[in-house]
């Protein structure tokens, strides 16, 4: 994929075509208050797409209330039972996360997250538009790409084995005695980042470079793929592959099925960070399946 088709392809695409291919996820509320105030940081900054894992207390007025101008967003929310089920189609998962786990992600800023995201969205959508390269019509590769944010509860954010799922986590600097957002306060500042780098992504490439750069010297090692001539996997087949290569391991003694351990979160880490493609996938899930039954 040459630059300058790359460069046309940004300059072609709208503020909304970009935001359209972003969803907030919130992950089991307490308070339907907090979901219509997320929906109302949303509206304002311009994404659209509301996902709600099991919800303690369903959308009702007090979520009404306090989304004043991004009622919309309720009536369109989707309520999932899972996290898995949320994440399962989406190609590129994001965490907000106030601090280090045991097994963490690559951690980046708001604005770091948005240009990862939107350098994603240029090279999975310059591929999706090659008919050459890539059957449209499977069931694994979506018409547009798909990332998801998650927002974690009210009291206690997300739990290790979820923000596992994350190939990145997102970081607000904030005060480091009380580096702790309410949920729609870190919905807001996210997306406002987000919002910002849109407006300036969609301008011309000199541009981009001039108003990212200090960002950008300041990002840790990350290892961030570029070229790709077949689409990303998603996260429902980031997981399979997982629990596949789990259950080969045990299967050959490599590993003891009452003592994995981070053995799943570890596999799962390694697959985030190669940022496998369709192909890939293939030909991993062959060689697992051909070793199985040998």
């Amino acid at each position: 994929m040459s630059n300058d088709s790359l460069s046309s392809t940004e300059q072609a695409r709208t503020v909304n075509d970009y935001l359209d291919c972003l969803q907030v996820i919130m992950v089991n509320t307490t308070l339907p208050a907090n979901i219509g105030s997320a929906a109302r940081a949303m509206h304002t900054m311009g994404l659209s797409r509301l996902t709600v894992v099991d919800p303690k207390l369903p959308i009702d007025e007090t979520s009404v209330s306090h989304a004043a101008g991004g009622s919309e967003l309720l009536s369109s929310a989707v309520i999932a039972p899972t996290l898995e089920s949320a994440i399962a189609d989406c190609q590129l998962v994001f965490a907000a996360s106030s601090r280090s786990r045991h097994m963490p992600r690559p951690v980046v800023t708001p604005m770091q997250a948005a240009k990862i995201m939107f350098d994603f969205i240029d090279t999975q959508s310059a591929l999706r538009a090659n008919d050459n390269n890539v059957d449209t019509s499977s069931d694994a590769v979506a018409s547009k790409p798909n990332i998801a944010i998650l927002f974690g509860r009210e009291d206690r954010g997300l739990t290790n084995e979820e923000l596992a799922y994350a190939d990145y986590h997102i970081q607000i600097d904030a005060n480091p005695a009380y580096p702790v957002l309410n949920v729609a306060s870190a919905v807001q500042v996210i997306a406002s980042f987000i919002f910002a780098y849109a407006q300036t992504h969609t301008q011309t490439a000199d541009n981009l470079d001039s108003d990212t750069s200090a960002e950008t010297q300041s990002t840790i090692n990350v290892n961030l793929r570029q070229q790709w001539d077949e689409p990303a996997i998603n996260q429902q087949q980031l997981q399979q592959l997982t629990q596949r290569t789990t259950d080969l391991m045990v299967q050959r003694g490599l590993a003891n099925i009452e003592h994995l351990k981070s053995l799943p979160s570890r596999l799962s880490r390694l697959g985030s960070r190669l940022q496998l493609d369709q192909k890939e996938y293939q030909l991993l899930s062959a060689l697992i399946a051909k070793l199985s039954k040998d």
